[in-house]
């Protein structure tokens, strides 16, 4: 059996005198010890472990070592390709954005929904709304400051969803609250405000923290490692938002409470809208894009959870909110679990076929939906029935519908 002869000092520290014909000194003083404080105290004897221990026994051909070496192998080529996928700028293409807006967004999810993103949301719903022709760009690069939605025009680049809006105001002419008074368009911003900084981070929490394994599914991932792809991802937003929503202040709280706060929010949206047919009235405003944004993902893209059953159930008037502006601006929108309550026989017919959303090709309504003398003409929007008769309409007596729907 190996062993070892040395001097046990009254510090912490030994003196090896032999270890089996060999000689050689080694103490554990500490930095600042004087070399006699090495000196001194009892010769002792103790065993040492045997030579080359379990490595050496297991022999330096072993199968778990061949199987270190190719697991560490795989993963090292894992991480490269999922490093390359994450942080790698794809090659770009040539934008030309003379003349033409140019939207850079996230990519569109699996699931039919345009955007997991409520503000990406927003800015393509209002550039429909504005009837303006604009360009998809799903390349995953943010803004120089870090921002997603941004558009390009005239090469010049903008982001922040309020900024975008008053630049196309500006440059284009556009305007969708002409028709606001100024106390009107006070309260439109201050529902904005709510929404975007108040009422957007109880949806994150819900979507990235207590609904992650459902977002997963409708991330749209291509690759070999897809999966864990989509894994990485949907855990690194969660890390973000739970960071981003302590700093916030909304985050400290508890998810009873969180809950509690949005369920306020929404019965406000609610209240606010009542029967009228958009936010400020008759007319579309901008904030409906920014209400629409938001809303969708709990009417479309949070199955299952508190902010869906509310807005499907109690606030009933909130999703057939949702439900107009999508038919109206978005008709190739179409959802599999759509709730035929708001259709009528011949407009659920037609909602089966539809076209895929708009990708890179550039988008722009071929007809105007005028809000003027609609009510004296019948017009086949897709959100009236052949009779002229909004299927939308906030004032429809819902039992009356619910009724009808059992006749059948």
């Amino acid at each position: 059996m190996p062993w070892g002869v040395g001097l046990a000092a009254p510090r912490s520290c030994v003196a090896d005198l032999s270890r089996n014909r060999s000689l050689a000194l080694g103490w554990c003083a500490g930095p600042e010890e004087p070399p006699h404080a090495l000196y001194g105290g009892d010769v002792v004897a103790f065993p040492l472990p045997a030579a080359g221990g379990t490595m050496a026994a297991l022999g330096s051909d072993s199968w778990w070592k061949k199987t270190l070496y190719l697991t560490g192998g795989a993963l090292l080529a894992a991480a490269a390709y999922l490093l390359h996928e994450l942080l790698a700028i794809r090659k770009e293409q040539e934008v030309d954005s003379k003349d033409a807006i140019i939207l850079h967004q996230f990519s569109r999810p699996n699931n039919g929904v345009p955007s997991l993103s409520p503000f990406c949301l927003k800015m393509e719903t209002y550039l429909r709304m504005a009837d303006l022709p604009y360009q998809n760009y799903f390349d995953g690069k943010l803004s120089p400051q870090g921002k997603m939605p941004w558009i390009e025009y005239n090469h010049k680049k903008v982001s922040g969803t309020e900024f975008i809006i008053d630049f196309l105001e500006e440059k284009l002419g556009v305007n969708l609250n002409k028709n606001l008074g100024p106390h009107e368009r006070a309260v439109s911003r201050a529902v904005t405000k709510m929404v975007e900084e108040h009422f957007y981070w109880t949806l994150a929490y819900c979507q990235w923290v207590e609904n992650l394994h459902e977002t997963r599914k409708m991330i749209s991932v291509c690759g070999p490692f897809s999966d864990l792809l989509k894994w990485i991802l949907c855990h690194l937003t969660k890390g973000i938002v739970k960071r981003e929503m302590y700093g916030h202040g909304i985050g400290r709280f508890s998810e009873e409470e969180i809950y509690a706060l949005m369920e306020k929010d929404m019965r406000s949206l609610a209240g606010l809208l009542g029967d009228k047919k958009y936010i400020m009235g008759p007319k579309l405003s901008t904030v409906d894009a920014t209400v629409f944004g938001h809303l969708a993902q709990a009417m479309w893209t949070l199955p299952g959870t508190r902010p869906e059953r509310l807005i499907k159930g109690e606030l009933i008037n909130l999703a057939m909110y949702c439900e107009r502006i999508r038919r109206k601006f978005w008709p190739e929108w179409h959802h599999d679990d759509d709730n035929t309550l708001y259709e009528s026989e011949e407009s659920s017919e037609a909602s089966k076929t539809h076209s895929p959303l708009q990708d890179f090709s550039f988008y722009s309504r071929t007809e105007t939906f005028d809000e003027e003398g609609t009510e004296n003409s019948i017009s086949h929007t897709p959100d009236t029935d052949y009779t002229g008769h909004s299927l939308f309409d906030s004032d429809v007596d819902m039992d009356d519908c619910r009724d009808q729907e059992q006749c059948k």
